[in-house]
């Protein structure tokens, strides 16, 4: 075996000793060109994913050594999903670089969103958490739209230097790396894409000329994500594969709405007004009595209420409640790797989700 042999899908030292870990291929692949490790060979073929024994520890110690090196960065985050998606530790990891922020799946947004005013908020809440992008761009990593925006954003900060992608799980990073080399170099798909976290382990270099690289890293794991509540076949439903459509729901005080049987949003005061929800258009959303809901809820876990499909993985012991009021205008109620639901000034609102999930305030991007 040796140490410079990588799978060219995830960047995983290749190795054919252990086939449970990370990078395994039969012995009699070794030595063919463009290898690729046993478990992107079958999550490319038959979309099926082996579980790679990494915690987000490990995924921030293969970053940290980003700091030192020379070069800038582009932050990719899920424009649907910013909280969940943005990595707090970030400045730390990086280092005095300067950083792009690229938000993706901006085709998943309603049409009639004010991009302008997105840009401004992505730029606000970066600032918030401490981050000063040099740039922001708004993309479709999926769809192609925004790329040549990167590209010449790219082109404008790295002076010749080399060029990190840097980003959480399923914010779409392997596609966009596709796309740029599909932009730089003419070849598709070379990086494995999955939706399941930590599917890259390594870097993988790509060249930009002769003298730098754009590295794609590993894909950072976050607890508070909604996404790590679920399999990877509710993830499908809950994550949005196409353009979320608004659902306004009518309600009065002292009603609830259930996302699945994930989160719960309880009106408590403001008089009669519309909650208008985006999320997955495949995510059911149930609407009943405040007083009702407790019940309701431990009784139809997985079944009116799902997902989660399996009522024995949702944990009634570590919930947690937000209680919000909406002021200054119209809000949106935010719940990481979920979705968010927009209400005018003036209500009140208790929002119930598992522990780790984190909700949040902001001002109306619609």
């Amino acid at each position: 075996m040796t140490n410079a042999l990588k799978c060219i899908g995830c960047g995983a030292t290749l190795q054919s000793e252990n086939p449970n870990e990370a990078g395994y291929v039969p012995k009699a692949s070794l030595d063919k060109e463009d290898v690729i490790c046993r478990r992107c060979f079958r999550l490319k073929n038959y979309n099926e994913v082996q579980d790679v024994g990494m915690e987000s520890e490990d995924f921030l110690t293969l970053l940290n050594g980003l700091a030192d090196k020379k070069g800038i960065v582009v932050n990719l985050v899920d424009v649907f999903d910013f909280e969940g998606s943005f990595i707090h530790a970030l400045k730390r990891i990086v280092g005095n670089k300067k950083i792009i922020l690229a938000a993706n799946k901006i085709d998943l947004l309603p049409k009639q969103i004010n991009k302008r005013r997105v840009t401004e908020w992505l730029r606000r809440s970066a600032k918030a958490y401490g981050l000063m992008p040099d740039d922001v761009v708004l993309l479709s990593a999926m769809k192609g739209y925004g790329i040549e925006d990167l590209m010449q954003a790219i082109e404008k900060h790295r002076h010749h230097q080399d060029v990190y992608i840097v980003g959480t799980t399923n914010v779409g990073k392997s596609t966009l790396v596709n796309k740029l080399i599909e932009e730089s170099v003419g070849e598709k798909n070379v990086i494995t894409t999955s939706k399941v976290p930590g599917t890259t382990l390594d870097m993988i270099d790509i060249p930009l000329d002769d003298n730098s690289y754009m590295y794609d890293t590993p894909g950072i794991v976050q607890a508070h994500q909604m996404t790590h509540y679920v399999t990877t076949k509710e993830l499908n439903l809950i994550m949005p594969k196409k353009e979320v459509k608004q659902r306004v729901y009518q309600l009065n005080e002292a009603q609830s709405l259930f996302f699945g049987g994930l989160a719960r949003i309880d009106y408590i005061s403001g008089g009669k007004r519309p909650l208008i929800c985006y999320f997955s258009n495949e995510l059911h959303i149930h609407r009943t009595k405040l007083e009702k809901a407790d019940k309701l809820w431990r009784e139809q876990l997985g079944k009116l209420l799902a997902p989660p499909s399996n009522s024995e993985r949702f944990d009634f012991n570590q919930l947690k409640q937000v209680s919000l009021r909406t002021e200054d205008g119209k809000s949106d109620v935010m719940i990481a790797g979920l979705g968010f639901i927009t209400i005018d000034e003036g209500a009140e609102v208790m929002v119930t989700v598992p522990q780790n999930v984190e909700v949040y305030l902001r001002p109306s991007i619609m």
